[in-house]
């Protein structure tokens, strides 16, 4: 019993994605309701089948204060696709201040990018433009749900409607 479920609140949006054990036991137990169910799989006991969780929507409306994604090392190479913003290797990576820290620069979504060791050597202390760098793609804040798309592997098709209408709303 491998595998991740799509978590839904109560309204159908996005809160999580977890064990099928965790979302098989909060259907059983009735804190949640099973929307989709895995087509190729099914749980067995003894005597019983029922069906493997995909996606679930939890009953109790949850109150989420903060769904943006943390700014974390990790997080930023994740957002970067593990490459280097100015030559795009894939190896020896580190962060960069865009705007350099001891010019004002603060650790935000917009003045981070990853880099490889030499570009953010070749860097150093200066901005883009006295470096004479260019940025393969500008640093964004992203999303939740988007984050959720691109950075859990592979995407269940079952979970395909419930992210790309959040998307959208």
């Amino acid at each position: 019993m491998s595998g991740k479920v799509l978590v839904l609140n109560q309204d159908y949006s996005p809160l999580t994605v977890c064990t099928v054990q965790r979302a098989f036991l909060l259907v059983f137990l009735g804190k949640a309701e099973l929307l989709e169910a895995d087509s190729q799989d099914e749980l067995r006991t003894v005597s019983k089948s029922y069906p493997l969780p995909a996606v679930i929507k939890i009953k109790n409306y949850v109150h989420v204060p903060y769904r943006g994604v943390v700014l974390t090392r990790h997080n930023i190479f994740k957002r970067d696709h593990g490459l280097c913003q100015y030559c795009g290797i894939d190896r020896d990576l580190t962060l960069d201040h865009l705007v350099p820290r001891s010019k004002g620069g603060k650790s935000t979504w917009n003045n981070l990018v990853t880099a490889c060791k030499a570009c953010n050597a070749k860097k150093g202390n200066y901005t883009l433009e006295e470096a004479g760098l260019v940025l393969n793609k500008p640093p964004f804040k992203p999303s939740y749900i988007m984050f959720l798309r691109n950075n859990l592997g592979a995407m269940k098709k079952e979970w395909m409607p419930y992210l790309n209408a959040s998307a959208v709303a």
